[in-house]
């Protein structure tokens, strides 16, 4: 359907809420004024006593319904498209933990192949690596066998095989060299997140200092903040960069989601799911890239260690859990599922937010804030 009109409701435009009628035409938003008259043939969907919201973003997700990732075809990508659409995410980056060359190499390719296709779902806009340049010490669910010092030419060889779609990398900045390289991350196109890491204060404000622009699940697998030893948790809070949040009430305590948003404010936060193949599916055993998990009351950790390994959040849970969270008004927490993640990642041209001309991805919530239809591209899930 290229054409379609949704009339009357209440859209969320300039960070409110105001009585408009979206005329969507060839995938794009044009704003209208509430009561204005629309074409007479035009396909109307009446959400009136609703409110119409920007899609969400994930840019932190290893998989969901039955699929990691790392082991995705570019079918198996789609279900994962499909999945996170109805969900409310019109948007996502597929994170590929740190594995072997050859299989980051046909990740890539799958990629590649699915941006053929003809989805039926979420964008998928681009690949985030979460690796190889990490440390071992807070290796968290990362292969310590396949973790590496900066290796640009591989990081090249990568890029160039995507085409350019390599969009977000997390790196340790006490990994030595790393920090010199992140201006070379940048200039291949690349946005720079840190994370997975003991660094120390100075070592991660150098990072930070060369063009670092996010903390990976901020809190997750790093060295925590003391008195005398900021080290990166410090410097990412101090800072102006972004900071991921996994807000399940697993990862991250609601108190410390409040001191977090209180801390970056509210248009520094990224809320991600960093989602696993359990995502969407009963309590089981499963993957995350080599690794064998186990989810039990849906908390996903590793068979053997015991530490968590990604989450089987989804994001209209992550919605519904900041506003329980933190108690502030639903104008101020979509800014982490849509406009921030929108800017960290280079998009906010055209998604993130409701706008003339921008892609009209959509999500109509409810009272309660669920999710009672989405829109991606114009086109109705």
């Amino acid at each position: 359907m290229k054409d379609c009109y949704i009339i009357n409701g209440s859209v969320y435009v300039d960070r409110t809420f105001t009585e408009k009628t979206i005329m969507v035409q060839n995938g794009k938003i044009k704003l209208l004024d509430a009561g204005s008259t629309v074409p007479a043939e035009a396909v109307v969907y009446d959400v009136a006593g609703k409110k119409i919201v920007p899609g969400f973003i994930d840019v932190h997700t290893h998989g969901s319904v039955g699929v990691d990732v790392n082991a995705a075809t570019a079918e198996d990508l789609e279900k994962i498209c499909r999945f996170v659409a109805k969900n409310g995410t019109t948007s996502w980056f597929c994170s590929v933990l740190t594995d072997t060359k050859e299989q980051t190499e046909w990740c890539i390719d799958e990629f590649k192949k699915h941006q053929k296709m003809e989805s039926e779902g979420a964008n998928l806009l681009g690949i985030h690596l979460e690796g190889p340049f990490l440390s071992t010490e807070y290796k968290g669910a990362m292969p310590e066998h396949l973790l590496m010092k900066p290796n640009m030419q591989l990081l090249e060889e990568y890029q160039a095989r995507a085409e350019g779609n390599i969009k977000y990398i997390t790196i340790s900045p006490e990994v030595e060299g790393i920090a010199d390289d992140i201006p070379k991350m940048n200039q291949l196109g690349i946005t720079v997140a840190i994370g997975h890491s003991g660094a120390d204060y100075d070592t991660s404000w150098k990072a930070i200092n060369n063009g670092a622009e996010c903390c990976t699940h901020t809190f997750n697998a790093m060295k925590l903040l003391h008195q005398h030893f900021p080290a990166i948790m410090g410097a990412a809070l101090e800072s102006d960069i972004y900071c991921e949040a996994i807000c399940d009430g697993r990862h991250l305590h609601p108190g410390t989601v409040r001191l977090l948003i209180k801390t970056k404010g509210i248009d520094k936060v990224v809320a991600i799911t960093d989602s696993i193949m359990a995502a969407g599916l009963p309590d089981g055993n499963y993957k995350l890239g080599v690794n064998d998990v186990v989810v039990k009351d849906g908390d996903a950790k590793l068979a053997d260690t015991g530490v968590r390994a990604g989450s089987t959040l989804t994001q209209n849970v992550a919605l519904k859990n900041l506003l329980a969270f933190t108690g502030r008004p639903l104008e101020e927490i979509l800014l982490l599922l849509t406009e921030n993640p929108a800017k960290l990642l280079k998009v906010f041209d055209t998604k993130g937010s409701i706008a003339d001309g921008k892609d009209a991805d959509l999500v109509v919530l409810d009272d309660a804030n669920d999710i009672a239809d989405v829109f991606v591209g114009g086109r109705k899930i």
